[in-house]
């Protein structure tokens, strides 16, 4: 056999060659080899897979020796069922109430701890706010038979619960099933200081687990008695009052330390109800109410009947006193402006002027509810809300509700409602900043925007209209287009903040017709900046802040900044031009003032007629008003044409008898304007020696105590501030 490596064989070759087999075998190997790994992994989960059922299987067997069989195994499954969508319910409920929990950061107690008497714009005193520290009392030193009472008619459980008692809350369903409707509350008096001190009375889902984590939370973090204590110092009582300490000194004139079994029964049935109970309003209802407070002290066990029998042949009287008319409303939010203003004032004990005109308040409030009292059944709406800013931002009268006893939940600062077409200026106000005119035409006809077509009222389209038409009309296809077709949606967002909407402007593409949800004191503050030249509003309800020694610690001319241009003039002008013609042609024909006084506004009516809206200004105010329902029902086809339209002007008719007519910028001829008189006219005109002068316009007071009233006014404004210790003695 020859070597193959030997070169005398004739036959050269590689020293790196493989022989032919075993180059063959390679590949093969390797196939091997993976088919091996292959194999190994099948056979690995195989086996894996088969102990898992083999130990399910032993699971299964071991458990089947604790399966209940008959009525016991429904009774498990019920349990097993009821302990998923608890654990699910809770998660939910733990989502909703997370933002709660927010209003707990930081020093909450001592949010509220001013004490702060509040006066109007002349310097008359309006009302309190605060903790009022001479006058709380420690729960240690109140009458025991108070603290009965109290408990025995609110919260009989108030020691044994956590926040919640649900005995409690399974009883009060019990007796309102058998009477058919609420006749007892279920709520705690934890629960009762949670809302208070941290939500408003909104009734909503919403609101009640919040209130419910809320008070689980208070019970965490305080004793019963601090509890009960922040419960009686921080309620409200009627009568402008807040706390019992404060309701005693107005309803009895005397100490809460003095009260007697009937006065203490009688304050006692204020916390819940303390509009309909006032006895300063209402006598026999008090002391109906406080009869049962008497019988719930029997019932609870807490006193016998020998013990509350004189109380009930001598119930209470109260001081005889002229009702006190308080802007509560106002004060509340007043309140939130002056902690705002004043969190970094070493004084706690403050006076406050306000911009509140009291004149100008009490016909908000009478316009408000006489429309409701008139149109409210007919067009099934219950709750109303309207805002009044004088030209330069202060803030003269604010209606936020029928009755603050009944509630105080603030529907003009706090109601987020949907401005339907009111929202509209705010999308023309753009246009007019991108070169368009109130001549300028666009075509109305159905437009669809993604999977989005809105409609026109009644489905009708005009074809091609100018701007002055499409918003006196309140067409809804114009500033839909105008916003796809020529600047989008974030420019309206931008201007609606820039005129001073502080509520978060959604980004949506059906915000042009307003479906972003304002309140009623955005509204009023956006539309004060036409009058006032297209700058800011400068929208405020505080005019000094001073001690009681005097000092001035903040003053709104001095310490805020001149306002800023937000709209320019031409645009302002364009703007001014349009909306004054929705009176005269428009929808707002019924918010027309009498005497030809020139007024521009807009209406505003939501989708299902849920919300009503008029917001309008002349060259002296700017007032919104707005119509509808807490729990949001629709009301029956009210416009902002129609009750919100009426109201304005009852509101704005007496706002504008003996004053001095102020231009509305841009405005061609701004004041009334008298048609020339015919013959007769001119000769009944003339002057007879036995008949009185024609009314040119009516007036409550005659133009020299009109003028004398008004230099009074001038020099008040350029007086010196009050002493504070005047001012407290006074009162």
């Amino acid at each position: 056999m020859s070597d193959p490596s030997n070169p005398e064989n004739g036959t050269e070759t590689k020293p790196d060659a493989q022989p032919e087999g075993q180059a063959e075998q390679r590949p093969r190997r390797k196939r091997h080899f993976f088919l091996r790994i292959d194999s190994w992994i099948d056979s690995t989960l195989w086996n894996a897979g088969f102990r898992l059922a083999e130990l399910w299987e032993d699971i299964t067997i071991f458990f089947r020796r604790f399966r209940p069989h008959g009525w016991r195994r429904i009774l498990f499954e019920l349990l097993g069922e009821g302990l998923t969508l608890g654990t699910a319910g809770s998660i939910v409920m733990l989502v909703l109430a997370a933002p709660a929990f927010e209003a707990t950061q930081g020093d909450w107690r001592n949010r509220g701890n001013f004490a702060v008497t509040f006066l109007d714009r002349y310097g008359n005193v309006i009302g309190h706010r605060g903790i009022i520290h001479e006058n709380s009392v420690p729960v240690d030193q109140l009458p025991d038979y108070f603290i009965k009472a109290v408990l025995a008619t609110e919260d009989r459980r108030f020691f044994d619960h956590f926040g919640i008692d649900v005995f409690g809350l399974f009883r009060a369903l019990t007796v309102n099933a058998q009477a058919g409707g609420v006749v007892q509350g279920g709520s705690t008096l934890t629960q009762q200081l949670a809302k208070n001190i941290f939500l408003s009375n909104e009734r909503s889902i919403d609101r009640k687990i919040k209130e419910a984590f809320l008070a689980i939370w208070l019970e965490a973090n305080l004793s019963k008695k601090q509890i009960l204590s922040l419960y009686l110092d921080r309620t409200y009582m009627g009568g402008g009052t807040f706390g019992a300490a404060a309701a005693a000194q107005f309803y009895f004139g005397k100490s809460i330390t003095d009260v007697n079994l009937a006065e203490a029964a009688m304050l006692a049935g204020l916390f819940k109800a303390p509009a309909k109970y006032a006895p300063h309003v209402n006598l026999p209802a008090a002391r109906a109410r406080a009869n049962d407070v008497l019988t719930n002290l029997v019932q609870s066990g807490l006193m016998t009947e020998g013990q509350v029998i004189a109380a009930r042949r001598n119930p209470a009287s109260v001081v005889d006193r002229a009702q006190i008319e308080s802007p509560d409303f106002f004060l509340d939010w007043a309140f939130d402006e002056v902690q705002r203003l004043a969190v970094h004032f070493p004084e706690r004990s403050l006076i406050v002027r306000t911009t509140i005109d009291m004149g100008l308040q009490k016909a908000a409030e009478d316009s408000v509810e006489s429309s409701l009292m008139e149109y409210g059944e007919r067009y099934h709406a219950s709750q109303g809300a309207s805002v009044m800013i004088e030209n330069g931002g202060a803030v003269r009268a604010m209606v936020g509700g029928r009755d603050y006893g009944e509630s105080q939940f603030n529907r003009a600062t706090k109601a987020l409602r949907q401005p339907g077409s009111s929202f509209k200026i705010y999308t023309y106000s753009v246009a007019m900043e991108n070169g368009m005119t109130p001549t300028s035409t666009i075509v109305d006809a159905p437009i669809t925007w993604g999977n989005w077509s809105p409609h026109n009222y009644e489905n009708r389209y005009e074809g091609k209209v100018t701007l002055t038409q499409a918003i006196a009309q309140s067409i809804n296809t114009i500033p839909v287009r105008l916003a796809k077709e020529k600047f989008g949606i974030q420019p309206i967002r931008d201007m609606a903040k820039n005129l001073g909407v502080e509520t978060p402007i959604r980004n949506d593409k059906t915000i042009p017709i307003g479906t972003s949800e304002v309140t009623v004191l955005d509204q009023a503050t956006a539309y004060a900046v036409f009058p006032a030249d297209g700058m800011q509003s400068r929208r405020h309800g505080i005019a000094q802040i001073m001690s009681y020694d005097g000092k001035v610690l903040y003053d709104f001319n001095r310490d805020e900044p001149p306002a800023k241009r937000v709209l320019s003039e031409k645009a302002t002008s364009y703007m001014n031009q349009m909306l004054t013609q929705i009176p005269v042609i428009g929808t707002g024909r019924r918010a027309a003032l009498d005497h030809g006084i020139v007024v521009g506004g807009k209406t505003g009516t939501t989708q299902a007629y849920r919300d009503a809206w008029f917001i309008g200004f002349t060259g002296n105010y700017t007032c919104a008003v707005w119509f509808g329902n807490d729990d949001y029902t629709s009301t029956n086809n009210m416009t902002g044409g129609t009750l919100p339209a009426m109201t304005f002007k009852k509101i704005m008719d007496y706002a504008h008898q003996g004053i001095v007519l102020k231009p509305i910028p841009g405005i061609d001829n701004p004041f009334p304007v008298q048609k020339p008189q015919t013959v007769a006219e001119k000769k009944a005109a003339t002057p007879d020696d036995n008949a009185l002068p024609p009314l040119i316009r009516p007036r409550s007071l005659s133009v020299d105590s009109t003028r004398i009233l008004r230099d009074i006014g001038e020099k008040l404004k350029a007086a010196a501030p009050l002493a504070a210790q005047k001012v407290a003695t006074a009162e």
